[in-house]
This record gives structure tokens, sequence and C-alpha cells, in this order.
């Protein structure tokens, strides 16, 4: 099984989401494409408490920016037919988009045409900010548009239960779990994030197959 994770923009957690949900469901992680250094892939593994595997990107770009300008500047067009999912291990593979689910991988393709090629369920991180229920609603809608399964989202940053209500309830889909802003990101904290959220997250995959 192939979860996609992916935001309502740029920088909101997605790296340290994929990290909790990769220890959590001792799942595999990859990244399809990735612009700039150091890389997600890098970045993930060393939060990882549970050494794994490290699968290779499907493009890998040099320039911290757009992945269709990335690709411009070295001559390269990304082929959506030429991300294919690579083998892996473990039973779940978390899959970790680029920036924000509208971001262009080329003149006519996005992000989010990853997980609908693939037919992958759909985990949204929204990190709450002031202006953060239209971003999310937004990204919802064309999640839905496109007959995406939204299997939950996760919520990062200071705890607003307003904003979490009524983005739920328009997104008819469970809070997986909430990450409070932390101190320090490392290999303890996400190992007791993991540790504390797993249940729910095993609960609702389950909930989702059924």
């Amino acid at each position: 099984m192939e979860i996609f994770v992916t935001a309502i923009g740029t920088d909101s957690g997605k790296s340290v989401v994929s990290a909790i949900l990769t220890e959590a469901l001792n799942a595999d992680y990859w990244k399809p494409v990735q612009a700039g250094f150091p890389t997600d892939t890098e970045g993930v593994h060393s939060l990882l408490p549970t050494q794994k595997e490290k699968i290779k990107e499907g493009y890998l770009l040099k320039y911290p920016m757009s992945p269709h300008a990335a690709a411009e500047l070295e001559g390269i067009t990304i082929d959506l037919d030429q991300i294919i999912v690579p083998e892996y291990k473990n039973e779940i593979l978390i899959v970790e988009g680029a920036g924000g689910i509208m971001v262009p991988l080329n003149d006519k393709d996005m992000v989010i045409d990853i997980p609908q090629k693939h037919q992958m369920p759909v985990i949204l991180v929204s990190n709450i900010y002031l202006g953060n229920i239209n971003h999310t609603l937004l990204s919802i809608n064309e999640l839905k548009k496109r007959g995406l399964n939204l299997m939950g989202i996760v919520f990062n940053g200071e705890n607003n239960q307003a904003t979490k209500s009524i983005i739920l309830k328009h997104a008819d889909c469970p809070e997986l779990f909430h990450l409070p802003q932390l101190e320090s990101v490392n290999k303890e904290t996400v190992q007791e994030v993991a540790n504390n959220v797993r249940e729910n997250l095993i609960k609702n995959i389950t909930h989702y197959h059924e």
C-alpha cells in the first residue's frame, strides 16, 4: 500500500510528518521529485530511529525551487509516466510530494497528479496559521474534484480547535494526529510522537480498507 503525503503549501512540515508516519507504521519512504539539497530523503532518514534502506528519488534536481522551474534550468522535462513506484520491503510506502498539491511538475502536470495516476490515498498536512482554513479547504476541494481519497489530516503548530473543527466538518475525514510546535526535531522526538499516534493511525488505515 502506498500513501501520498501532501500539504496546503511549502514548508508545512511534510518531511517531519512523513518521518513520523514511516516510523509509526514501520513503512518505507520515497520522494518521487526532489528539488534542491539537502534532500528530504536524507532529512527523513536522519530522523528515523529505525534504520531503513534509502529509496532513490524519481527525479533529483539541483535547484531549490518549483520542480518545473528547477527541471527547466537543467534542461529536463519531468515526465509523469516516468515516475514509477519503486519496489519496497515493508507493507506500506510513505510517498512525500513536493510543496503543496498544485505545485507544477511541468507545463501540464501537478504534484497531485502523482497520487491520482497511481491511485494512492492521500494524507494532507495542514499547518495552522491565519488563513489556513481557506488554503486547507481549497486543497480538499481539489482532492475531491479529482476523485482522490483523503485518508486523513495531520495538523501542526499551535492547537486551534475552532480551526480544526470547521476544516474537519468540510473534509469528511478524520484528524490522524496533531503535531505541536516541537522545541527540537530529532530521532527521540520522532520516536515519541510515533509511539503516541501509532494506535490511531493503524485504526484509521484499517477503517479505510474496510
